[in-house]
């Protein structure tokens, strides 16, 4: 029989009962249906607020629909919105998330092959010498014919999906990639969540050093003046010390502020995926902390299930693990395929062409595991605790994600009221250190009020500074919590 017969009578018939076979067949195990959690219908932070506590409208936060793709935008400080982008260009954590997206398609395509025909090349060239013994039995062995072997052919196999072991395979994989895409993108939150953070960092410390320095030199004045009173017999030498020692107090500040602005700049450097050292001539010269914006409008806690990277990947992750347990289902059944070869054999290389050097076979073939000592039904219960996992985990993901919103959103209400309350108290002490000096200078109180006037100054403005530092950082804790930042790479990632 030649190839056309071949084709047309055996091979494309088979190949007919297999499409229809795969079609028919079912996909064992179960179907996934996302898991249904009920958000709260509002915010419980906003809601006390608006019954009675907290501050006033103007700095509160809102649950209007919010858009989140460029928040650290609101900041209006072209520098930050320049490493944020050198961030996103050159981030060594973030290309790693680039990797494990392209890993996990590269093994959805391993996974998918296992639905097509897999077909061999083969090529075989044996040669082979006998050997004779010489008439009447005699023990002298003569060499015999030297034979050889020329072979070429192709073998195809074909499993039959008819359980769905295989689609489920590729429904899991197709969910790991998605899971991928996921993480990807919630390491793009976390990246530009810490970007942000260490550049208010760094403002905000060069904003306490200046301070400091600012602080220092009216403490030196202070002190100079102190010092001339006493070599006139004003004063004694008790007020002499106390001076010259809130001098070397507040001076002792500031190399440790300074130290912490570098370390500030070198975890910049890193996060752009550069050198420490990079960005510092860039970011030496001291500059103001970025405003926060009055308002903020953060949605509603039904619109976090949807948008936070962290629950979106746990819900994959959760798909991911409930179709495996189809896959251990799938091996408890047998399993079918279509085999065959097509090849050419001849003793003689010039005789492959022929006729009659053609071979064939092709048949359906079964394999069913019997006895494999416990090990499927093993697999199957691991994979159903697997499954039981990752419920538990996209629920507390679920957990985790509204905890960490409601505690940025109560964060930031009570920055801002502590905030408001710091810069009154700066404006009352530097009323009393000037009122304090004008006293003293005249004679009409003791340096223990100007000194007490003095502290009260530089600690309260050195509060009110960290306080404008973290009012930028817990808003910025609060636009990571909600998940924002990631929206505007979506289809960069794959997703």
């Amino acid at each position: 029989m030649d190839s056309n017969h071949f084709l047309k009578d055996y091979l494309l018939p088979g190949l007919m009962v297999l499409g229809l076979l795969t079609s028919l067949g079912c996909a064992v195990g179960p179907d996934y249906r996302p898991p249904e959690i009920k958000a709260p219908e509002a915010w419980h932070a906003l809601q006390n607020r608006a019954s009675g506590g907290g501050s006033s409208p103007a700095s509160l936060a809102t649950p209007q629909p919010v858009t989140l793709a460029a928040w650290w935008q609101t900041f209006r400080d072209p520098t930050l919105e320049t490493l944020v982008q050198m961030a996103l260009n050159s981030n060594l954590e973030l290309a790693q998330a680039e990797a494990r997206i392209r890993q996990a398609r590269a093994a959805r395509g391993t996974v998918a092959a296992g639905l097509f025909p897999q077909v061999e090349a083969s090529a075989l060239y044996q040669k082979s010498q006998g050997s004779s013994q010489a008439a009447g039995g005699g023990a002298i062995a003569t060499a015999g014919a030297i034979r050889e072997l020329f072979q070429v052919g192709l073998d195809a196999a074909w499993e039959l999906d008819i359980f769905g072991g295989v689609r489920r395979g590729v429904e899991a994989a197709t969910a790991d990639l998605r899971a991928a895409v996921e993480d990807r993108r919630d390491v793009l939150v976390t990246l530009l969540g810490e970007v942000a953070a260490n550049y208010i960092n760094l403002r905000g410390f060069q904003q306490q050093a200046a301070i400091a320095r600012k602080n220092l030199e009216a403490q030196e004045k202070t002190a100079h003046i102190t010092h001339r009173r006493f070599e006139a017999g004003f004063v004694s030498r008790l007020d002499v010390a106390n001076a010259d020692a809130q001098v070397a107090t507040t001076a002792a500040q500031i190399p440790i502020l300074e130290a912490s602005a570098q370390a500030a700049v070198y975890s910049l450097g890193v996060l752009l995926g550069k050198e420490p050292a990079f960005l510092a001539k860039e970011l030496s010269k001291t500059a103001p902390i970025p405003p926060t914006p009055p308002e903020v409008p953060v949605g509603l806690p039904s619109d976090l299930l949807r948008r936070r990277p962290d629950i979106r990947r746990a819900e994959a992750q959760l798909h991911a693990a409930t179709a495996r347990i189809g896959v251990a289902v799938a091996d408890l059944f047998p399993r079918f395929s279509l085999t065959g070869s097509f090849g050419l054999s001849a003793n003689e290389i010039a005789k492959l062409g022929r006729l009659d050097s053609k071979f064939w076979s092709f048949g359906p073939n079964l394999t069913w595991p019997i006895l494999q000592g416990g090990r499927i039904w093993a697999n199957l219960e691991l994979q159903n605790a697997v499954q039981e996992q990752a419920l538990l985990t996209y629920q507390k993901a679920v957990l985790n994600a509204l905890k960490d919103v409601e505690t940025a959103l109560v964060a930031y209400a009570r920055e801002q009221e502590h905030r408001r309350s710091l810069a009154a108290a700066v404006d009352h002490n530097r009323q009393a250190v000037e009122l304090a000096m004008k006293l003293y200078v005249a004679g009409k109180t003791d340096f223990l009020n100007v000194l007490n006037a003095q502290r009260s100054l530089y600690l309260t403005e050195d509060a009110l500074t960290q306080s404008t530092r973290s009012l930028a950082t817990n808003l910025i804790a609060l636009y990571k919590a909600l998940g924002g930042g990631w929206e505007e790479m979506t289809t960069q990632s794959g997703g």
